[in-house]
């Protein structure tokens, strides 16, 4: 692996990670993730909420990662979904979150596999070959997540549970954010 440039160094602003995303290899994503320092202001800037479902906030998008806030609601969960063949780091803002990741078994079922709670600060990764996921806000509060994914994620398989099978679906952004300095 790669060692990072960037190695022990804090991210204090969004146009700080952009830039050191934009020089660094994903195999330090995680470093770069657990480095995170920016105060939840830089956070609530990029903020949308929906009582309904939660929301898909872009704050960069380019060709080789796009990085999204995830603004929940109480208890809001994802759909079991993969990632449409890329790498997603989660890096975890505010609230507690459960994340569930499945297999299926030998006749197709789709069963939980691991099931890991994070709290702020936290991270986590996903990619295809280890199982679907969904991931839920079992805070009784408004939860924020960042989530990187290299490269930009157009389409995934999501589960249809009156189907029992996945489908794919077209993904898109609640907002599409210009980068605030």
């Amino acid at each position: 692996m790669k060692k990072s440039k960037n190695t022990q160094k804090s991210v204090e602003t969004f146009a700080e990670l952009v830039q050191i995303l934009d020089e660094e290899e994903r195999t330090n994503y995680t470093e770069i993730l657990n480095a995170l320092e920016l105060p939840i202001v830089e956070f609530k800037k990029y903020a949308t909420w929906s009582e309904s479902c939660y929301t898909r906030n872009c704050i960069v998008e380019n060709e080789n990662f796009e990085l999204l806030l995830i603004c929940w609601d109480k208890k809001q969960v994802t759909e079991i979904h993969d990632h449409g063949g890329e790498e997603c780091w989660m890096y975890f803002v505010e609230g507690v979150f459960r994340e569930n990741i499945y297999q299926k078994n030998e006749i197709e079922e789709l069963k939980v596999v691991k099931t890991t709670e994070f709290t702020s600060g936290g991270v986590s990764y996903m990619k295809d070959f280890m199982g679907f996921h969904d991931l839920e806000n079992v805070s009784n509060q408004k939860s924020i997540s960042l989530h990187l994914y290299a490269k930009p994620i157009r389409k995934c398989n999501v589960y249809d549970t009156n189907k029992g099978q996945f489908v794919s679906k077209e993904l898109s952004y609640d907002k599409k954010h210009e980068l605030l300095k």
